[in-house]
């Protein structure tokens, strides 16, 4: 009989679950709806019965518990969450067994599992930026995520990169997540795209073309291949396009589009300076559905952050290797280290990135 963990990733809209063997084995995977619409202490009831079928799953009882969450949270108590709207729910309230049980943050949790199992593998100190329907950050210091005196640390998101720009959901102006998360690209493209007269940008943020202030993507459409299929550009239509879709439109040279995408980046490289220089970092892991962009998101970040720093290198930037799955594996890690493995993970094979995966 294998030991292993019940390792939860709960997130606003679905939970991914898995058990994960002492050895990195993942052994099943499974995922259920998030039904916050209900309120809280449904979600905590929906919490403690999908870890309850997940164990029965297994062979035995888990050796222990993990689960990443979202909003302010410590190793023993789930303290706030603005998305779910619970305050202050122990992690045994989470867990209808009685096996040892340890809470993370949901961001900083998948930073600890690129730092053990994926891109930070060798690295102590870096940046995990997953870029998303918002933008969150997992401050890495020495290995482990740094999450601050109070559990804000990593709100890269809510970094003010125009001042004088457009108001955020979170009461400020300006901030990062406005421009460049893959929900604020999908919005901005289809404002403009859907209006008689778009409006000309204000100095808040550049106005050059966006093929002349963007070698990088001007150079990256001159390599890539032509789309497989045209891609549609949204008329005066009220249907949304997505953060894809512009990509795909950028790539094919679309102006608008490449206009979009290069002030995402230009603000992406403003933020991306301001903790390149505060906290050195070996390199910036992105992730999340933005990044699978890939060189039409890099290069160009590359290139501009590279031109920020006038008297020292860039830090590279890499593409996160665990995907959807770094939430749940890092919640694989929390479980082991409650069970009194501090050093949980650090043998584990690469061939945990070919494991089965929630879909």
């Amino acid at each position: 009989m294998s030991s292993f963990v019940v390792a939860l990733d709960v997130g606003g809209t679905s939970m991914k679950g898995g058990l994960v063997t002492r050895s990195g084995e993942i052994i099943h995977t499974d995922r259920r709806a998030t039904p916050r619409d209900r309120g809280p202490a449904a979600v905590v009831a929906t919490i403690r019965s999908f870890i309850d079928d997940l164990a029965t799953a297994g062979d035995g009882t888990p050796t222990g518990v993990g689960l990443a969450v979202p909003g302010l949270v410590t190793a023993d108590v789930a303290l706030y969450s603005a998305n779910i709207g619970w305050r202050d729910v122990p992690a045994t309230d989470f867990v209808p067994l009685d096996v040892p049980v340890m809470l993370g943050h949901d961001v900083r949790t998948g930073g600890l599992a690129e730092s053990v199992l994926g891109a930070g593998r060798e690295l102590s100190d870096f940046l995990f930026l997953p870029i998303g329907t918002g933008i969150a950050g997992a401050v890495i210091l020495h290995g482990e995520p740094y999450g601050g005196s109070a559990g804000w640390g990593g709100e890269i998101g809510h970094i003010p990169v125009f001042p004088e720009g457009e108001p955020c959901a979170c009461g400020q102006i300006g901030c990062l997540e406005t421009y460049a998360s893959a929900s604020a690209v999908a919005r901005r493209y289809s404002a403009r795209a859907t209006s008689s007269a778009a409006p000309a940008l204000t100095d808040t943020v550049p106005t050059a073309s966006p093929t002349a202030s963007s070698p990088a993507i001007a150079a990256h459409l001159a390599t890539s291949p032509a789309p497989a299929s045209p891609v549609t550009v949204p008329t005066a239509s009220p249907a949304p396009v997505t953060a894809e879709q512009v990509a795909a439109l950028t790539a094919s040279g679309d102006p608008l589009a490449m206009e979009i995408w290069g002030e995402a980046v230009e603000a992406l490289s403003l933020a991306l300076a301001t903790y390149t220089l505060l906290l050195d970092p070996s390199a910036i892991v992105l992730g999340g559905g933005l990044a699978e962009a890939g060189p039409l998101l890099s290069v160009p970040l590359a290139e501009r952050l590279g031109k920020r720093l006038a008297f020292r290198d860039a830090p590279p930037l890499r593409q996160a290797a665990l995907g959807m799955s770094a939430g749940m594996l890092g919640a694989a890690l929390l479980g082991w280290r409650a069970a009194g493995f501090a050093d949980a993970g650090a043998n584990w094979s690469p061939d945990v990135l070919k494991s089965p995966r929630v879909a």
